[in-house]
Parts: C-alpha cells; structure tokens; sequence
C-alpha cells in the first residue's frame, strides 16, 4: 500500500516539460473560447474541515458560464434539489475546482480557483435575459487553468454514438429512489419526471 509521497512517485517518472508548462494563472484567449463553447461543467469543492467532497453537475446552454475577464468566471446558480450541498461547501470553504466539456471534444478545461456568492443585482441581472434571474451567482477569481489532455475520453469514447447506451439499461429514477427510500407511493415513470422536469425549466426561461 502507498502511504508516502515518495512511494508514490517511485511508481511514476516525472511529468514531461509540457504538462509542467501548461498551468496557466489566468484565463488565456483559448480557454476562454473553450468555456463560451461548453453547455456542461463538474463543480468541485470542499466544505469544513472533515466534511465529505462534492462534485457537482452544471449545465445550460453554451456560454452559459462568463467569463468577464481574464481572472474571473460568473455561473449562474440554476434551481435543484435545495440541499445547496456545493453552496454552503463554497460558505465554509471558498475554494472550487471546475470541470469544462464540450460534447465531441475529448480534451476538457480545468479551473481552479477562490469563489464568492454573489447575490447583488449587478451580478444576477447579467443572466436574466430570456430567463428568470439566478438568485445567485458563483464568482470565481481564476489561479489556475489548463487543458487536459484526450485520453480518459477517447478510453471511454465518450462522445461516440455506439458507446450511447439506451435509458432502459437501468430502472427509471422514481423507481431507484423507490427502492432506495422505502415510499409507499407509486414510483414516478421517467415521462412523468421528464414533463415535469421540462416544466420547471420552461418556468426558468430555460425549456
């Protein structure tokens, strides 16, 4: 078992001249073209002192992230379950990881950096065209950024058609969550869930 540092780089030779290079601390002209590019990110973050890390699934439509800068990213906060898992993590810890794909990209943008809840006007009003305005607005001041290498996603062959797998493969998720909670209730059908889901969204401005 690794339980040191130097074990572990026993295991593996130094990293290459270009992987060191790459990390960049600022949002350069192709990674910001990168994110004006992306509909989906994984958000990153830590919370107190023991607590458990999360990582968290956003989406919309490309660009929905901004990028005002070269040292800053505004994300809309988009409605969810109301756990706030990620949020109150950010309250507690402002540190943040991000995650950018571009659907049949295979390279992805990391990002990390300090992050602040920003619920004045000035910052939520920037996403209340076409759509209800977020109630806040994750404030990102950028300290590291670099492009990640293709081979996770061409090992996965994420983005091919014939690695698509149909929705019936699993149960629908009213009735995992069935099974997992115990309801008494019927379970929700995916089309019930989709139409409802679709609903919210036409609310948000978002369908």
């Amino acid at each position: 078992m690794i339980s040191t540092l130097e074990q572990l780089r026993a295991l593996y030779p130094l990293p290459a001249e270009r992987p060191r290079l790459k990390q960049m601390a600022q949002l350069d002209r192709h990674a910001r073209r990168f994110i004006s590019l992306s509909p989906f990110c994984v958000l990153a973050s830590a919370g107190a002192a023991g607590q458990w890390l999360d990582a968290s699934p956003r989406g919309g439509a490309p660009g929905f992230v901004h990028t005002p800068d070269e040292h800053t990213l505004l994300l809309p906060d988009s409605s969810g379950n109301n756990r706030l898992d990620t949020l109150q993590n950010l309250v507690q810890d402002p540190r943040i990881g991000l995650l950018f794909m571009i659907p049949g990209v295979d390279e992805t943008l990391r990002v990390n950096g300090q992050a602040r809840l920003r619920d004045e006007a000035e910052f939520t009003r920037r996403f209340a065209e076409g759509r209800q305005p977020p109630k806040l607005v994750i404030e990102v001041r950028v300290q590291e950024a670099y492009l990640h290498c293709a081979k996770a996603f061409m090992r996965s062959r994420l983005w091919r058609p014939e690695a698509q797998q149909p929705r019936s493969v699993l149960p629908t998720l009213g009735e995992m969550l069935h099974d997992q909670i115990g309801l008494a209730t019927a379970p929700e059908s995916q089309a019930q869930m989709v139409a409802r889901y679709q609903a919210q969204l036409q609310q948000e401005g978002l369908g």
